[in-house]
Order: C-alpha cells, then sequence, then structure tokens
C-alpha cells in the first residue's frame, strides 16, 4: 500500500510518498491494482493516458490504480479546492518474476506463468 502524508515543501502542502517523489517511477504491474490512501478527500482524478492506466475512487480518500497496458503516464489527484494532492508519473510493467521469455532463432514468445503458462497476448 502507497500511504500520503503531509508535510510543508516550500510552503505548499505536498504529500509525502514510501517512495521517493523525484525518484523515478510510481511502479504498478499490468493487470493489476495499487491501492493509494490519501489523508485528504479527493475531488478529482486524472490519468494522462486511459490506455495505460485506470483509476477508481474506492471512498473519498482512497483510489485503486490498475495497470492496463505497459507503458507509462501520470496520475494528478485534486481535493476539493482544486489544489494538488498528487502528481505523480506511473510506470506500468509486467510482473517479471512470473514472466518467461522464450527465444527460438529471432521469433520470441513471452508466457505469464501464475501457475500455468500463458503467452501474452498482442492487440
Amino acid at each position: 500500500m502507497l500511504g500520503a502524508t503531509l508535510c510543508l515543501a516550500a510552503g505548499a502542502m505536498m504529500p509525502s510518498f514510501a517512495i521517493a517523489q523525484d525518484a523515478a517511477l510510481m511502479n504498478v504491474y499490468l493487470n493489476h491494482a495499487r491501492v493509494l490512501k490519501l489523508d485528504r478527500s479527493v475531488s478529482r482524478v486524472i490519468i494522462g493516458s486511459a490506455e495505460i492506466a485506470d483509476a477508481t475512487v474506492a471512498d473519498a480518500q482512497t483510489i485503486v490504480l490498475t495497470g492496463k497496458a505497459v507503458g507509462t503516464t501520470n496520475i494528478v489527484i485534486l481535493d476539493e479546492n482544486d489544489n494538488p494532492i498528487v502528481d505523480q508519473r506511473i510506470l506500468v510493467s509486467t510482473d517479471e518474476g512470473n514472466t518467461l521469455r522464450v527465444y527460438r532463432s529471432t521469433a520470441r514468445a513471452v508466457l505469464t506463468c501464475t501457475p500455468s503458462c500463458e503467452e501474452h497476448t498482442k492487440k
């Protein structure tokens, strides 16, 4: 779970995440959900590319972020005064722990194994 708390930074209210804000990206696995718990009520959630990720408001302070396609996008969450609670880049990637790559000459197949292996479908 990713928890957000408020801290005073350069006179503005900014969330402090378990991952470093200037670090890289918020990671979400493809076809998996990640829960974002906030300490302020959410008014609006904006996803840069709806093809890559989706966000659902579970309750006033909980967002469920789902990876839909491999790639990067961003999420902006605003409070009732349209102040940003979160403005973060998102990386949607495959769960490499359950992935098998098969190479045959120049052909490559990527399989997801949870528990039996199935080949990824291409869109």
